[in-house]
């Protein structure tokens, strides 16, 4: 089970969003897995009535989360997605996963941004970073089927800034999370920081970089990641170790100490917000209470 879903904020357009990606990508499906009441939402919500509030896009078994929401937020490169693209999916056809990555570059790039045009790198033959139209910041790349496998999707978190971050960060995310543990790290030359790293947390793969003062974005909440709870004991724990922003706390939501956003929430939420009114009491908390729902 997936238990760390990362979410994306979209601004009243997840449904488009999500037939989107369903089309982008292979293996992959969309589904609305809640709505917004039909009544009784807050001026600034009145416009969603009805219509989709979480669209959950699955790519190939990793679940993607769409949050239908105004223009408040948006995504920043700070969280990436790396696609790898082993050529055992294929059957070992690489002329095949090229093809691939390819039509999926030709896809995300259209009405988007190229960051790192797709080529051959030292890290890989053929590699592209690039932000699709809504956004969200996608890393093409062809694995070597002889390495170790990877999921074909994995979060990259970019610590920006003057201190390196991504070192600690992982030290206590590993800390936080069960069946976690560190991967493959690769410092910088100069060793002021981490230059790839990859760590797991509760079984799932993650990445992180150290990206210096190069760059003009850092995390926001335009892509978070959820946490699903089982208990009340587990969000008290998780909130109680990651939040330190208390004026970001809001609806489960909290900013950890090097930005990034979480989504603190227990695992049968949708269940729990059919409760008459809950959607409401929801909304005048910060960290949620189970039993006030």
């Amino acid at each position: 089970m997936q238990r760390i879903v990362p979410n994306i904020w979209c601004q009243g357009n997840a449904n488009d969003v999500g037939h989107y990606y369903a089309s982008v990508f292979p293996k992959t499906n969309m589904d609305v897995v809640a709505s917004y009441p039909e009544d009784n939402l807050p001026d600034f919500q009145q416009a969603l009535a009805g219509q989709p509030l979480v669209v959950d896009v699955t790519i190939s078994d990793y679940r993607l989360r769409l949050i239908n929401a105004g223009g408040e937020f948006r995504p920043t490169p700070a969280i990436s997605f790396i696609l790898n693209m082993d050529p055992l999916m294929f059957d070992g056809d690489e002329a095949l996963t090229r093809e691939t990555i390819a039509t999926m570059w030709d896809a995300l790039a259209d009405g988007g941004q190229v960051r790192m045009a797709l080529g051959a790198y030292p890290h890989s033959q053929l590699y592209g970073w690039v932000e699709d139209r809504y956004g969200v910041n996608w890393q093409l790349m062809l694995t070597d089927p002889v390495g170790e496998p990877r999921p074909f999707v994995t979060p990259q978190l970019l610590f920006t800034g003057e201190s390196a971050q991504a070192q600690q960060a992982m030290d206590l995310y590993q800390g936080l999370f069960p069946n976690s543990g560190p991967g493959m790290v690769v410092p910088q030359g100069d060793g002021s920081g981490v230059m790839f790293a990859e760590f797991t947390l509760d079984g799932q793969w993650f990445s992180a970089m150290d990206g210096g003062t190069i760059h003009d974005f850092t995390f926001s909440p335009g892509v978070s990641l959820e946490v699903d709870c089982t208990d009340q004991n587990e969000i008290d724990t998780f909130w109680d170790a990651l939040s330190t922003v208390p004026e970001a706390e809001q609806c489960g939501w909290l900013v950890d100490r090097f930005g990034v956003s979480w989504q603190i929430v227990p695992q049968n939420m949708a269940e729990l917000l059919q409760h008459p009114g809950a959607y409401q009491r929801m909304l005048a908390m910060k960290k949620i209470v189970i039993a006030e729902l």
